[in-house]
C-alpha cells in the first residue's frame, strides 16, 4: 500500500472543495431570506447587499478555482470527451453567467429597492416607525431572483450528479 498522493488527486480534491465553497452557502439563501423577512424585515437591504457581496467576492472566485482545477484534471486524464465532464463544464459556464450577469446585480437592485421601501415607510427620513410595504417592483425582482436562483440550484445538483454518477463510464 502506497501512501503517496498524486498531484491529480490533490487537484480533484481542490476542485471538489471549491465547488462546496462556491455553492454550499447558496442553498441556504432562500431560508435565510425567509427568516429575515419574518423577523427583521428592516434588514432586507443589508441582507441583499450581503448576498451580492458573497456572490461577487466568494462564490465567483471559488467557481473560478473549480473551473481551473476541473480543466486541469480533465486535461491531465484526457477526459474532455466524457459527457460527465462536458455537461458539468457547460453548467459551470452557465452559472458564471447567471451569478455574474443576473443574480449579483439583481441582489444589488433588491438592496436598493428594499432601502427605498424602508425610507418611504419612515417618511423619507430613515428614522423608522412606519410599516414597510414592499413595492410591486421589489416583489417582482425578488420573484425573478428566486426563480433563477432555484434554476441555478437545480443546475448545480445536475452537475454534481454527472460528476459522481459518470454516465457513459470513466
Amino acid at each position: 500500500m502506497s501512501l503517496a498522493i498524486q498531484f491529480y488527486n490533490v487537484v480533484v480534491a481542490v476542485h471538489v472543495m471549491a465547488v462546496v465553497i462556491a455553492f454550499g452557502v447558496t442553498f441556504a439563501y432562500p431560508f435565510i431570506e425567509a427568516q429575515v423577512r419574518r423577523s427583521a424585515p428592516d434588514s432586507l437591504p443589508a441582507w441583499h447587499g450581503i448576498v451580492a457581496t458573497v456572490n461577487g467576492k466568494f462564490v465567483t472566485p471559488a467557481m473560478g478555482v473549480a473551473l481551473l482545477a476541473g480543466l486541469y484534471a480533465a486535461s491531465d486524464q484526457k477526459l474532455f470527451d466524457k459527457v460527465w465532464v462536458q455537461v458539468p463544464l457547460v453548467i459551470l459556464l452557465v452559472l458564471f453567467g447567471i451569478v455574474g450577469g443576473f443574480l449579483t446585480p439583481q441582489s444589488r437592485k433588491l438592496a436598493e429597492l428594499a432601502a427605498q421601501d424602508g425610507a418611504a415607510a419612515s417618511g423619507g427620513g430613515g428614522g423608522g416607525g412606519g410599516t414597510v410595504t414592499r413595492s410591486a417592483e421589489y416583489e417582482a425582482v425578488s420573484t425573478r431572483v428566486g426563480m433563477v436562483g432555484g434554476l441555478a440550484g437545480v443546475l448545480i445538483l445536475l452537475a454534481i450528479f454527472f460528476m459522481e454518477a459518470k454516465p457513459g463510464g470513466y
